[in-house]
């Protein structure tokens, strides 16, 4: 009976987890590896010293996470809080209330989304702006043509040319960019920009709909899921830093280095962000003779983030999840009620609030005290009764360049599943993939794209099975039929709106 094919997994995030987990239930022999002390990447959980619970930022669970839900729901955990609804502020106070949409009636997209959402300042004449950016929702299909068309823009010359006023965009379709892209309008693709809107807010009428991780993800999901993993047979090994991934004279991967380490593979899967893909290429002694991986260095991440206030006393906090925008140019943030969403802190006698800030670039080099003091004043803004309250501790997390910058031109760089390496496949959420999702799902559906590459290439086991996201509505369907084509039509006439 021959050995069974060894894979190395490099980062215990969700597309290292997805691709491990799939392969190890396939018979292959996984080693799966993390340069952290703690599995998860980013929203990997920890414990202070003083035993308090802490994470790189707190992520939601959209409506259609269809297999990560699939996963969890696999796995026999009950992580999730209900759906919560959600809030906006600016420093003029409470700006935009989000309902259940799911509990609303079913309207034809994005009218439900259009109609339910119960802005408090601003003005229909404003929101009736958008109505012809619904082209552009309607032109980006997700396709390599429809990235190449819209990377080339910012979202910001892409909300101005459809015309979209000055305060829609400022009050609405900005802060989505800082907590959706992270970053600033001017500074992301407009391409992502419209996947984004699509996936989170537009293209079902429930797709807002948030849960969130009744603890920290680590705890919650990641640590059982490992331990079924180990289980199975396979090897999950922490603090194991990838330096280089060896290549022989005939092009192929054997192996991963780990500093005086090595793992041997006849296969390899990285599932890290682009950060801790670039530290590997700039240390490689292979890599760098591969024009596609050289060109990572033009790729970079967004500054991250993530305080944790315990204060003295109990706040009313009248919704749990809530965005915040203008408080800092450039800078968008959330905070969270975790004495509502976390199950270690609901009978606290004080609040507890998770406060997360994306592009944070001018505010990581502030000091812990600096930054405890800014997060409180911001808070009081939202909530005047935060004033009268003490923070009696805290926890300040600085991610440097932790999450994906999708801005102009950074779709030429990113890369798919497969490689000029025959057999290193790549997955995260910054790789190339026709599916449709974001964030979090789009990180565990491109393990999964990974591992079936996996399958394919040796025929052992059975590819795994990823759920479409949910189809277009009929008549958002019949409108790109009818855009393919005209645009087929009338093909040798430039696009007004791409020029």
């Amino acid at each position: 009976m021959s050995e069974p094919k060894k894979i190395v997994v490099i980062g215990a995030g969700w597309a290292g987890l997805a691709a491990t987990s799939h392969l190890v239930n396939q018979g292959y022999d996984v080693t799966l590896l993390e340069a952290a002390a703690h599995p998860g990447g980013l929203v990997a959980g920890w414990q202070t010293p003083g035993g308090r619970s802490v994470e790189g930022g707190i992520h939601g669970f959209w409506y259609p996470y269809r297999n990560i839900f699939n996963q969890v729901k696999a796995l026999g955990l009950n992580p999730f809080t209900r759906f919560t609804r959600s809030s906006q502020y600016s420093p003029a106070g409470l700006e935009v209330e989000s309902p259940l949409f799911q509990n609303e009636p079913r309207l034809p997209a994005p009218l439900g989304t259009f109609i339910y959402t119960q802005f408090k300042r601003l003005p229909l004449s404003d929101r009736l702006s958008a109505l012809p950016l619904l082209y552009a929702v309607i032109d980006f299909d997700n396709s390599d043509q429809a990235w190449q068309n819209y990377d080339k823009m910012t979202a910001r010359e892409l909300f101005k040319q459809y015309g979209v006023t000055d305060r829609l965009y400022r009050d609405s379709f900005e802060p989505m960019l800082l907590v959706g892209l992270f970053a600033p309008g001017e500074q992301c693709s407009a391409a992502a920009a419209l996947g984004m809107l699509y996936y989170f807010i537009l293209a079902h009428q429930s797709d807002f709909d948030v849960v969130w991780c009744r603890g920290t993800v680590g705890a919650r999901i990641f640590q059982p899921w490992i331990a079924q993993i180990e289980a199975a047979g396979g090897k999950v090994l922490t603090n194991q830093r990838v330096t280089d991934i060896v290549v022989d004279q005939s092009g192929i991967a054997t192996g991963v280095q780990c500093g005086p380490e090595f793992f041997s593979a006849d296969a390899v899967i990285s599932g890290v962000s682009i950060t801790g893909m670039k530290k590997i290429v700039a240390n490689s002694q292979t890599l760098n003779n591969y024009p596609q991986f050289r060109n990572l260095s033009n790729l970079k991440g967004i500054d991250v983030l993530a305080t944790r206030l315990w204060f003295d006393r109990k706040i009313d906090i009248p919704l749990p999840s809530n965005a915040c925008f203008g408080f800092d140019a450039t800078t968008g943030w959330t905070f969270f009620d975790l004495n509502d969403l976390h199950d270690e802190y609901h009978d606290e006698a004080h609040s507890v609030v998770e406060a997360d800030f994306y592009h944070a670039n001018q505010l990581l080099p502030m000091s812990d005290e600096q930054i405890v003091d800014k997060v409180h004043r911001d808070l009081t803004t939202c909530i005047p009764a935060f004033g009268s309250a003490t923070v009696i501790d805290s926890s300040v997390i600085r991610v440097k360049e932790g999450v994906t910058h999708f801005f102009p031109g950074s779709y030429q760089y990113l890369l798919s599943a497969t490689t000029d390496i025959p057999n290193l496949y790549m997955s995260g959420d910054w790789i190339v993939t026709r599916h449709g999702s974001w964030s979090q799902e789009k990180a565990y559906v491109t393990g999964l794209e990974a591992a079936n590459r996996v399958v394919e290439q040796f025929g052992i086991g059975s590819q795994a099975n990823i759920i479409p996201i949910e189809a277009d509505e009929p008549h958002i369907q019949l409108a790109r039929t009818l855009n393919q084509t005209l645009k087929e039509w009338t093909q040798f006439i430039p696009n007004p709106w791409l020029v």
